[in-house]
């Protein structure tokens, strides 16, 4: 980690603006950092440098004649979901070998519009199928935290592992990702990032590679709750390309961060206490509580009576949505083709070598829930549970609750090739308990580092909030993030 490096989006702004620093020292630093460091950690799977090098060269003449737009010169890496225009676009998956799209997703342009600069693409689960990035094709990205005392790699929670691992451990001012069950949040609380997911709508999928369409959103991964409201405001529009994307206007997010929060109700959901749950979440969550008291909001028990369905209904509507959106990748258009005797032949060998484990998993799941013998009994039902979900929040809202508090994970960051979680994927499904529910019912949740537990590992707490309330999750997260202070791994890269 250089000082260049080290420095935050805002401050390198700041410095950029006044001229202190050039874009181009800025961009060199972060690629010689990404070459020093990438061998270790596989956090980017494809790098950059002459565009990287150009898009710098062209930010500092803008500088230059003082027509810098909001992140001019800002390095940035995007999660390997995102289309980039002639750069390798896989989502992590072999079926999309050799891929490089001819546009731009909607999110990328609008930040290169904003004068951000390309590093590269960023590693993460196939086709955003995971809470570990352990399905990449390319082999897991790997934590920048180790336990106090241990050699021990870490997964860097997923699908935006890559994300998170390249922001904390400065190989990038700050990432895209997205979230489709907690694909932002649950990395940023294992990497002692910050993550928001917006609300869906907020930011366009257009040019996201589909998982879930009705789930997907995309979001900043950056170091503090002031970088990620700069990112979110540059992300987020309308688009009329993206038909769930919602006509409002953009806040300036970060003119909400040092707002009070007198006044302000927070509600703390009862059925988030689960059985079992580490000592350590629930005293960082009672923390949490006290920081908010602290700062003048009251805070109350809410029930959200069907979150202990919420975790089944998400597995049944996400690989069913899954199923209907992979089956495009079939090896005649683009990427992997296996030849076969016959078109049919070649459809099978093909996706059978293209999609990894967990893909066909979630394919298989989604389109037995889809068929016609079960379509009533499963997927219907999930979507009648989903509605019972928006409804209990919607309860808490109507009541006057402002945000909601509660954990993102059950634990810290675990080992790469766990083996009770490799040996049971229901055991790896239990890692989104805490963060399906906002994507079920489309809400905006942000997370925040909150603490260390006892192995020196970063923990996170969540805040959930309001359709379209996104300043009001900036405002209160900044109220945390300065109680709790921010954290960085010890450099062993």
């Amino acid at each position: 980690m250089t000082d260049l490096t080290s420095l935050t989006i805002a401050a390198a702004r700041d410095k950029l603006k006044s001229r202190e620093i050039s874009a181009l020292d800025l961009t060199e630093s972060y690629l010689k950092a990404i070459e020093a460091a990438n061998g270790a950690l596989n956090a980017y799977v494809a790098v950059t440098p002459e565009k990287a090098l150009a898009m710098a060269k062209a930010s500092d003449a803008r500088l230059a004649e003082g027509k810098g737009g909001a992140l001019e010169g800002i390095p940035l890496g995007v999660k390997d979901l995102f289309a980039t225009e002639g750069v390798h676009t896989q989502a992590c998956s072999h079926i999309l070998d050799g891929f490089k799209p001819n546009y731009e997703s909607t999110v990328t342009d609008k930040l290169w519009a904003e004068g951000a600069v390309m590093l590269g693409k960023l590693n993460m689960d196939e086709f955003a199928m995971g809470s570990s990035n352990e399905s990449s094709y390319y082999g897991p990205a790997v934590n920048p935290w180790k336990a106090e005392g241990s050699d021990e790699k870490l997964v860097p929670g997923g699908s935006s592992g890559g994300s998170a691992a390249a922001v904390a451990a400065h190989l990038c001012a700050g990432a895209t990702a997205t979230d489709t069950g907690g694909s932002i949040r649950q990395p940023a609380a294992f990497t002692g990032t910050v993550g928001i997911k917006p609300t869906y709508g907020r930011c366009s999928r257009f040019g996201i590679v589909a998982y879930a369409s009705s789930l997907d959103q995309a979001g900043p991964i950056a170091r503090d709750v002031r970088d990620a409201a700069i990112l979110l405001k540059s992300m987020a529009g309308v688009d009329k390309r993206d038909t769930t994307s919602v006509d409002l206007p953009v806040p300036d997010y970060e003119a909400a961060l040092g707002q009070s929060l007198k006044g302000m109700k927070i509600g703390i959901p009862k059925e988030y206490r689960l059985d079992g749950m580490s000592e350590e979440i629930e005293t960082l969550w009672a923390q949490g509580v006290e920081w908010l008291k602290d700062a003048g909001a009251e805070v109350v028990e809410i029930s959200l009576p069907h979150t202990k369905y919420a975790l089944p209904a998400y597995y049944i509507v996400a690989p069913a949505e899954a199923s209907s959106n992979l089956a495009r990748y079939d090896g005649v258009r683009y990427g992997l083709r296996v030849e076969g005797r016959d078109i049919a032949d070649m459809y099978e060998k093909t996706r059978a070598a293209g999609f990894g484990k967990e893909v066909q998993r979630r394919i298989m799941i989604g389109t037995y829930v889809l068929s016609a013998g079960y379509y009533d009994a499963y997927y219907l039902k999930a979507q009648k549970v989903r509605t019972l979900i928006k409804r209990d929040f919607e309860d808490a809202f109507h009541a006057g609750v402002d945000a909601i508090l509660a954990p993102i994970t059950p634990s810290s960051a675990f080992a790469i090739g766990d083996k009770e979680l490799a040996a049971d994927p229901v055991k790896m499904y239990l890692q989104d308990v805490f963060t399906i529910t906002l994507n079920m019912a489309g809400l905006p949740g942000i997370s925040v580092p909150a603490g260390l537990d006892r192995k020196g590992l970063p923990l996170g707490l969540q805040l959930i909030g309001k359709p379209f309330e996104e300043e009001t999750l900036f405002k209160t997260a900044h109220v945390m993030e300065k109680a709790a202070g921010t954290f960085s791994p010890k450099a062993w890269w």
